[in-house]
């Protein structure tokens, strides 16, 4: 089904179906009452910043290919209302919430300027009110959404048929009860969401649909994060007993076979590269420092297209290249290190490799064996995010240890999406709709029982789902940001941006792979953004220090 298709109709589903979402009471408030015991140190000036626009993220979000998911996707904070009762019931809520709502206001706002004092009474008061209306809400919920399908169906008849035979009525409620349950699992309420797991794990088949894959993983990570919370009224979340990013055999696997499959890090590579090879124009001595060492790849693929394209440039190549690699995985780098040294002396380049086995927040510039006269250029693919903490301290010290390398360039390829909110239930919607749309990719690519799609699925991208929906504190490292988050975030620590000029070479790669119609590259401000179906996978930047 084409994208536009989808769009059509989940606007004339969304039109028939009369829904008014009606706040209950203002976004923040609600992502607050569901973390009322995260700890302090989410609650901080930057996170009630991002908080208070959470609902203009969640309804600015691009599309996602399930219809069902972006219009079930505001039910972490509405309630459905049948368009008869809408006006009524709107009023109605708004008279009876008036007074209450503005306590509530009034008792978070002490919550943050009076530090501790009164907070027990507070948090204790606040949550009773609320478990007692999401209770009542989840009830209600169900009844609005089995009568907003009837009445869809009645008043669509053939049109609604044609989705429903796409599986829309099983993937609409699959989804309603993946976000009742993080509901659930948010308010601590063990037995409920316990039941709701054991239903979701029936339904969320490993090769199912894409969505129902997907769901599978959002499943595993529900499950985990339930496992570590306390009870109901306890204080505290939990951390991870174990870092699910560690390295196993399973992930290296997977991630060479997302590699190799799918375009999101060979993109990386392709902009890098290109980055790479301007700042090194008419330098004779050239050195990358390297902050992704910890995944090698076979052979370095990136840095063996490097060195093929620095020894065929115009005019003379490099008279030397040194590569430092900066992880805490050397030994599985050995083989790799030793093939780049075959490749390099086939080509007659002057190339040395030094590792620093370090992680990125102990990395000193005192580390890296620079060179008298050498250009320096900092490479950075999907690792920066693993250093974004809730407050700016741990970031703004890297960058200040990268400024000091004097490079006269840095490369950043992250992710493109959200997935750093301080309130779980905000996470978890924009995580649902990030991933969905890259399951959905992979649905294009890959037939429905292929164990290559298993395994990347399962044994990669749930890695990376389990750890934004269940860690909290140090053990949360999946920290993706949006690429306005990151020019924030440079400029603020003293780089300013380098445009990436190969909007033109990038989409003739793309045409060139031959992957499948979907995938899309378009500038955005100077950088390179792919997406899938118009929504933003993973972004390409380049700095230099100012």
């Amino acid at each position: 089904m084409s994208w536009n298709l989808h769009q059509n109709k989940i606007n004339l589903l969304a039109e028939s179906m009369g829904v008014l979402h009606c706040m209950y009471f203002d976004t923040t408030e609600n992502q607050m009452a569901h973390d009322l015991y995260l700890p302090t140190e989410f609650h901080n000036g930057e996170r009630r910043n991002e908080a208070s626009a959470l609902s203009l993220s969640l309804s600015a979000m691009a599309g996602s290919p399930f219809p069902y998911l972006d219009t079930l996707m505001d039910t972490s904070s509405t309630w459905f209302i049948p368009f008869s009762d809408a006006t009524r019931n709107h009023k109605r809520l708004k008279q009876g919430l008036g007074t209450d709502q503005s306590i509530r206001s009034n008792s978070y706002s002490s919550l943050y300027d009076d530090g501790c004092n009164g907070r027990t009474n507070s948090l204790n008061s606040l949550l009773g009110l609320q478990y007692q209306d999401h209770t009542w809400g989840n009830a209600q919920r169900y009844l609005a959404v089995e009568a907003i399908e009837e009445d869809a169906a009645a008043m669509l008849g053939g049109g609604v048929d044609e989705v429903l035979k796409e599986g829309s009525d099983d993937g609409m409620k699959l989804v309603h009860q993946l976000i009742t349950c993080a509901k659930v699992v948010a308010f601590r309420d063990k037995s409920h969401a316990s039941a709701l797991l054991s239903e979701l794990r029936a339904n969320a088949l490993v090769f199912g649909t894409s969505f129902q894959r997907v769901a599978s993983c959002f499943v595993q990570g529900l499950s985990d994060r339930l496992s570590l919370i306390q009870s109901l009224g306890a204080v505290g979340v939990g951390g991870c007993t174990v870092k699910t990013m560690d390295v196993t055999p399973e992930k290296e696997e997977a991630f060479r076979l997302f590699f190799e499959i799918c375009p999101q890090i060979q993109f990386g590579h392709l902009a890098a590269n290109a980055s790479i090879l301007e700042a090194f124009e008419g330098e004779s001595s050239v050195h990358v420092v390297d902050l992704g060492m910890n995944l090698g790849l076979p052979q370095g693929q990136q840095w063996r297209i490097l060195m093929h394209s620095l020894a065929n440039r115009a005019g003379k190549p490099p008279s030397s290249l040194q590569i430092t690699g900066v992880g805490t995985a050397a030994e599985c780098l050995k083989d790799i290190i030793d093939e780049l040294e075959v490749y390099a002396e086939s080509l007659g380049m002057n190339f040395q490799f030094s590792m620093v086995e370090s992680n990125l927040e102990n990395l000193q510039p005192e580390d890296i064996n620079l060179l008298e006269g050498e250009a320096v250029v900092v490479n950075s693919i999907l690792q920066l995010h693993c250093v974004v903490k809730e407050s700016r301290g741990a970031l703004n010290s890297v960058l200040q240890k990268i400024r000091e390398l004097s490079p006269k360039a840095v490369v950043l390829v992250e992710q493109d999406a959200s997935h750093n909110g301080p309130f779980f239930l905000g996470r978890f919607m924009e995580a649902l709709h990030y991933y969905s749309a890259i399951f959905d990719s992979l649905d294009a690519m890959l037939p429905k029982y292929d164990t290559r799609r298993a395994k990347i699925e399962q044994f990669y991208f749930a890695e990376e789902i389990k750890n934004i929906i269940s860690c909290e504190g140090s053990a949360r490292v999946e920290r993706h940001q949006r690429l306005d988050q990151w020019r924030r975030r440079m400029s603020r620590a003293g780089f300013q941006p380098s445009p990436m000029r190969m909007i033109t070479e990038a989409k003739q790669w793309l045409e060139k792979v031959k992957l499948c119609d979907g995938y899309t590259i378009v500038d955005e401000k100077g950088c390179l953004v792919l997406g899938w179906m118009s929504k933003p996978i993973i972004a390409a930047s380049c700095w230099k220090c100012s």
